[in-house]
């Protein structure tokens, strides 16, 4: 049945994105008592060391480097998008310059994943902005596959990218803040994109600038307007997204309540795992209790706080501390308080308690970085924003004139210095970096 295969696609796409060791599991929570589907799945993930999966789950090879289509000549497959292969190409005409095309795979042309296709491609079309990959072109092929050509990205996802090049805890929250300027920007279009993780936030080193890019809008919904006049891939009792990052509205097979505080959702998700290398849930742990009980974590259970998850877990903690470039202590130091409310207040299960726009998430994020009190509290805390500070019971006026907000990663360090310490401070010529904590 085409309903079976297309969730056999999208399954095999969402193993593939997983650790080996997690895949097994995976399986079972997906496939429960499905036997079919359940068997043709293992064999596919199966022929992963060896064969292509991915060939064999289209029904053809992918098309070979040389091969033109139209203006453009392929030179590598770099990868797979929501419906199609994506690959490296050179375009020659009008201009010269490398691009990335994408095709839609062979065995996958049926009419409602064609239609999620083209709404990808028309998602794309309609954002201009720094931080989303732009779309150049888009086309059909001689035997009528549609492709869209859109910006190469020359990197790695969000996360591995911070990891390679050490990046600080302050240097990922404002990576972070570009990348809420992009979905800002979508939403703003009227588009809730779903499917946000680290493997859709590419980011390239150019001139020394790390760029973030966001890509991959082929589960994107549309909240104004039709995107495509054919019917939309994504119906009603059908999961669309990645379970590790999605929202408890998302994970309702109704999906009717999907909006754009989805997206800030799973933007809380890649925060907390930006800043603390885990997710807020161990999906895995859950996998022999099935889809319902991973439904049933992403509803009800409460995520802890990132420096909670770090505490925990020492050893781990002690491995992720040097890609920050600190120690353990230090990045659970940097992480407890605001960092930890600031995750929080983007992952509460009710989308009204959610920051209210991406912008505001980064809005709140600037705020952390310049030592300015946040939005974002302690939950269930009392006191409104405007006199709370990472939780904690509203001050007198005499402790807010003498009370000065310094994060330091020193032990001895106190988080409260009087003001007239820091004025004194700030009077000493210092370089940028001697004016943050250490690790920053």
């Amino acid at each position: 049945m085409p309903e079976d295969r297309d969730r056999l696609v999208s399954l095999f796409d969402q193993a593939c994105e997983r650790a080996p060791v997690e895949r097994a599991a995976f399986v079972e929570r997906q496939c429960g008592g499905n036997t079919p589907l359940r068997s043709e799945l293992e064999r596919l993930l199966s022929g992963l060391a060896g064969e292509d999966a991915v060939t064999r789950l289209a029904g053809g090879a992918p098309l070979v480097p040389g091969t033109r289509i139209g203006p453009y000549e392929l030179l590598e497959r770099i990868g797979q998008g929501g419906m199609g292969d994506v690959y490296a190409a050179q375009q020659t005409a009008p201009v010269v310059r490398r691009v990335a095309l994408e095709l839609i795979r062979r065995g996958m042309d049926s009419a409602q994943v064609v239609a999620r296709f083209e709404a990808e491609r028309q998602a794309l079309a309609r954002m201009s902005h720094p931080n989303i990959a732009q779309v150049f072109d888009g086309g059909a092929t001689q035997e009528g596959g549609p492709y869209f050509v859109m910006e190469y990205v020359d990197g790695g996802s969000i996360t591995a990218h911070c990891d390679r090049y050490t990046l600080s805890t302050r240097e990922r929250v404002e990576l972070f803040i570009r990348v809420c300027e992009g979905v800002q920007h979508a939403h703003q279009k009227g588009l809730v994109h779903r499917d946000l993780k680290p493997s859709n936030l590419l980011v390239a080193r150019r001139d020394g600038e790390d760029v973030p890019k966001i890509i991959d809008f082929g589960v994107a919904r549309a909240t104004t307007g039709r995107l495509v006049d054919r019917t939309r891939h994504t119906m009603v009792g059908q999961i669309v997204g990645t379970l590790d990052y999605m929202s408890p509205e998302q994970a309702d097979p109704t999906g009717v309540d999907v909006d754009t505080r989805s997206d800030i959702y799973s933007l809380g998700v890649v925060l907390y795992q930006l800043v603390s290398g885990l997710l807020p849930f161990d999906l895995g742990s859950v996998g022999d209790l099935g889809f319902s009980e991973v439904q049933r974590t992403i509803r009800d259970q409460e995520a802890p706080t990132p420096s909670t998850r770090l505490r925990r877990q020492i050893g781990t903690a002690t491995a992720i501390a040097p890609l920050h470039g600190t120690d353990e202590r230090a990045l659970v130091r940097q992480l407890s308080g605001d960092l930890d409310w600031i995750c929080l207040k983007a992952l509460e299960k009710e989308p009204g308690r959610r920051y209210a726009s991406a912008s505001e998430l980064a809005q709140d994020l600037r705020r952390y970085l310049d030592f300015e009190p946040v939005l974002a509290g302690r939950p269930g805390a009392l006191c409104p924003p405007e006199s709370r500070r990472a939780g904690r019971p509203p001050r007198s006026p005499m402790q807010r004139e003498m009370a000065w907000v310094t994060r330091s990663a020193t032990p001895s360090a106190s988080r409260w210095r009087p003001r007239a310490t820091c004025m004194w401070r700030a009077s000493i010529p210092t370089t940028p970096s001697r004016s943050r904590r250490a690790g920053w």
